[in-house]
This record gives C-alpha cells, sequence and structure tokens, in this order.
C-alpha cells in the first residue's frame, strides 16, 4: 500500500506541472549516452510519448558524433576536430548525412512510434527548415571575451550556423499531432549542404517557434562551479560571467550558448540535464527539485 501511495504522491506533485505545461511546445537536445545504451534509449522515447500523451507538443534534435565516426573508421576517412568541432569536408559530409539524416534519425523515429507516438523524421533541408551561414569559430568560442587567436582562421569546411528557421513546417506538424526529429544538417542560401552542431540547432529552433522550454540531454549532472559544485538554477548574466572566467568551457559551451540563445528568442527556461538518469526528463519538467541545472532570464 505504501508503494501505491507513494506512486500516487507523485502524479499529484506532476499535476500543477502538466496543466501549466498543457498545449506548450518544449525542445529537446538528444545525445549522449542516452542515445547509446538501450535502456535509456527505451526510457527517452517513454518520457517523450508520455509528455505528448499528457498534451505537450515536444520536438526533438538529435546529435550523432560517436556513430558519424564508427562510419568513418569503417569507409577508411579519417576524423578532424579542432576546437571540438568536427572539420567536415565533402567526403564527410557525405558520410553525416548519410548517418545523422539518415540511420539515427530514422531509429529515433521507429523507436517513438513503436512508444505510441506520431514522429516523423526531416532535416534542415526539408521545408527549408534551417538555412546556414559560414561558421565562424570566433563568434562561437570568444563571443564573451576579447580574446582571439590563430584558431579563428581555421578552414572548418562544410560546417554551418544557423542563419534562419522557417518554422512553418514545424508548425504544421504540431498542428497535426505529430512529434518533429530533426537532424542537424542546413543548407545555405546557395542550396550547399553544411553539417551543423546539434545543441546550437535546438536552440536556434527553441528560440524561432518560441517554446517554453530547452532541454539539453548531456552526460553530466549540469552546470558546476568554480568550485565543483553542481548549480541547480542560474541566471542567464551568471552563466556569462561563468564562460568569461573560463568556469564553463569546452564542451560545455556549446550547450550554454544554445540555452543563451533559447533564453533571448523568448524561451521561458532552458535546462541542461544528465541523460544517464533514467526518466530524465519527466524527472525535470514534472517535479519540484529537478535533476539538472535550470537557466533562466
Amino acid at each position: 500500500m505504501d508503494t501505491l501511495i507513494k506512486k500516487a504522491d507523485i502524479l499529484v506533485e506532476a499535476l500543477p506541472y502538466i496543466r501549466s505545461f498543457a498545449g506548450k511546445t518544449i525542445v529537446i537536445k538528444y545525445g549522449g549516452k542516452a542515445m547509446t545504451e538501450d535502456k535509456l534509449k527505451d526510457g527517452f522515447a517513454e518520457d517523450v510519448v508520455l509528455l505528448k500523451y499528457v498534451g505537450l507538443n515536444p520536438v526533438i534534435v538529435h546529435g550523432g558524433g560517436p556513430q558519424i565516426n564508427r562510419m568513418l573508421d569503417l569507409l577508411g576517412i579519417q576524423a578532424k576536430f579542432v576546437n571540438g568541432v568536427r572539420v567536415t569536408d565533402e567526403a564527410t559530409m557525405e558520410v553525416v548525412e548519410m548517418v545523422l539524416g539518415g540511420k539515427i534519425n530514422k531509429e529515433i523515429v521507429t523507436l517513438l512510434n513503436q512508444h505510441g507516438a506520431k514522429a516523423v523524421g526531416i532535416t534542415g533541408k526539408d521545408g527549408r527548415l534551417i538555412i546556414t551561414k559560414p561558421f565562424d569559430a570566433k563568434a562561437l568560442f570568444h563571443s564573451f571575451t576579447d580574446k582571439t587567436d590563430s584558431t579563428d582562421d581555421q578552414n572548418y569546411g562544410l560546417v554551418g550556423e544557423v542563419d534562419k528557421v522557417d518554422s512553418l513546417l514545424l508548425t504544421k506538424l504540431r498542428d497535426d499531432n505529430f512529434i518533429p526529429v530533426i537532424a542537424p544538417i542546413g543548407v545555405d542560401k546557395k542550396g550547399k549542404t553544411h553539417n551543423i552542431n546539434a545543441d546550437l540547432v535546438a536552440g536556434s529552433v527553441a528560440s524561432a517557434i518560441r517554446a517554453e522550454k530547452l532541454l539539453v540531454l548531456s552526460d553530466v549532472k549540469g552546470i558546476r562551479d568554480a568550485n565543483h559544485h553542481h548549480v541547480p538554477t542560474l541566471s542567464r548574466k551568471d552563466m556569462e560571467r561563468m564562460v568569461k572566467k573560463k568556469t564553463i568551457s569546452e564542451g560545455m559551451l556549446p550547450k550554454v550558448l544554445a540555452c543563451l540563445t533559447a533564453l533571448q528568442g523568448g524561451v521561458h527556461k532552458a535546462h541542461i540535464i544528465d541523460g544517464r538518469v533514467p526518466h530524465a526528463i519527466l524527472l525535470e519538467i514534472f517535479t519540484d527539485k529537478g535533476i539538472g541545472t535550470e537557466i533562466v532570464p
């Protein structure tokens, strides 16, 4: 009986959040171990489908770096990274599009559909969803500092940044009760395909559609301060200061920039959570304490 009562208490705790977020859109950046371990993949799909059934509108943006690396290895193509960014030549771009827009995207769609959703896989090329511009390393890596160095002149090849998001397709999919699953590939104004950082795509999409929340799944608990203590809540200004002081750096930087983009675009809250925790999405959205770091305007 005690176990049943605890389950009922959890549902009661979730009720105000379900009521508050009904009809709202939530963008989820799906990546890390949550994409590679079967049990976590199933839990992710269950969470997303539950969100849909209780009245929220989830939009998924996914990565796939490890899967791309494995395919490059099989094809004898050497992966090259500068400042954590994949240098993308023509051959690498073909592999990126095949793995992200094909294999991974359709696996996620299939998993969601098996759990009772109506999911549709797209890339930024569909419906001109994402128009890209040339990747600007200086803007990405030094946007909060005055530092410049020689890496700013590195040729990253077919790596792009989001220039514009046309949300019309996403609106139509939402109105028809579909869950969009977006691979981070876009085209420039000349129709050239570009590889885009999935975190930054998620932030731009959340901003464009004025989502209620952006959730970024990672392989860490959230953001840590200078003393390596977990920070449950941050303001946007606090986060900017941590970036300037390099308390936030390296792999966390694109995730933080995605959160800033979302907040600047009118998203109410952004969250960085540990996707290795079972049902991390539900715990962050529907419980009082949450499990990650929430960033507020």
